[in-house]
């Protein structure tokens, strides 16, 4: 079991490795560089930028530089946790990130025990309970939660509670909240903001991971040994839960590997709608100015999340699955 643990962080850390080339490379795909951005930007209200200043701007980040070069001084630095400067902020990376990193993880983290704690019971119920009048709700509301967009949601409960409630929904904070220094005021005010996006955001994976469970579920039921334990008398509950849903969850803990860069990729367009101050608008506004850097380390960010939701997931499985424990004995 050691040497399974190991080797998954030796290849985690090769895959994070592959992930920041990856990332570094996808960031300079579009033509041009941030100065022809800058320039641009510039253009549009009036101003001008001399040939001489762009080459003064390109020399300062080294932009001129073959891709190998940019990218072994900037996995130097991000080694020793510097991720460089965001050329359109003119400030360090991890300074325009800041509370954005931790406000994404509380959000990401939120709506993770939201769709957990929701996805699992309602999915079990409906496989007990197949073709009842709860299960066809449940079924009914999980297609309305895969098909309609997590955003529009967002829009239509935006809508709803302005008009009929007369309130603003959005942000993390209150207005008197935004600017003032962490305490527990803040931290009281952030945790009575935060349900909201979280259950909005947990909507698609929780109708998505009760599908998953009803079905992993009804399979298992079905089997001979739940046949067996029923007409030996055992209890319907210890008969379902002792067995059955911890078989069942083998494919529900490994979608957790997914769940992490998804609750933030996916939060992006939610992040805007409900003027969320996370990561992805930073990520989305780092793209257009093609500020290098700084969408660099956004995106390294996902895959390092992806990493660690894949060794997590295989942790939960071997906590689940004592086939796997027995075989790695």
């Amino acid at each position: 079991m050691i040497a399974f643990v190991t080797r998954r962080l030796l290849l985690g850390l090769l895959t994070t490795w592959l992930i920041s080339v990856l990332s570094f490379a996808i960031i300079q795909l579009p033509p041009g560089d941030f100065v022809d951005a800058y320039i641009a930007q510039l253009a549009s209200s009036g101003s001008a930028v001399s040939a001489e200043e762009a080459r003064s701007l390109r020399e300062l980040y080294g932009l001129g530089q073959p891709f190998y070069v940019q990218y072994g001084k900037w996995i130097a630095r991000v080694v020793v946790g510097d991720f460089g400067e965001s050329m359109e902020w003119r400030r360090p990376v991890i300074e325009v990130i800041g509370d954005r990193i931790w406000l994404t993880l509380a959000l990401s983290f939120a709506a993770l025990i939201v769709t957990w704690t929701l996805a699992l019971p309602i999915g079990i119920y409906s496989a007990v309970r197949q073709y009842s009048l709860a299960d066809y709700i449940f079924t009914f509301f999980g297609f309305i939660g895969i098909a309609v967009p997590n955003f529009l949601l967002a829009l239509v409960i935006m809508y709803f509670a302005f008009t009929l409630l007369g309130a603003s929904v959005g942000g993390l904070f209150s207005a008197e909240m935004t600017l003032a220094p962490w305490g527990w005021e803040k931290a009281w005010d952030l945790i009575k903001h935060l349900p909201l996006p979280a259950v909005i955001l947990a909507l698609a994976g929780t109708a998505q991971l009760v599908r998953i469970m009803r079905a992993n579920l009804l399979d298992e039921l079905r089997k001979p040994y739940v046949v067996t334990a029923r007409a030996k008398g055992l209890s319907e509950m210890r008969t379902v839960l002792k067995y059955p849903v911890r078989a069942a969850l083998n494919p529900f803990a490994s979608n957790l590997a997914y769940q992490f860069p998804q609750l933030i990729s996916g939060g992006i367009i939610i992040s805007i709608v409900l003027g969320l101050p996370t990561v992805g608008p930073l990520l989305v506004k780092s793209l257009v100015a093609k500020d290098m850097f700084l969408a660099g380390t956004i995106v390294l960010l996902l895959g390092v999340l992806t990493v660690i939701g894949t060794f997590i997931s295989d942790l939960v499985l071997m906590w689940v699955e004592p086939r796997l424990r027995h075989q790695l004995d």
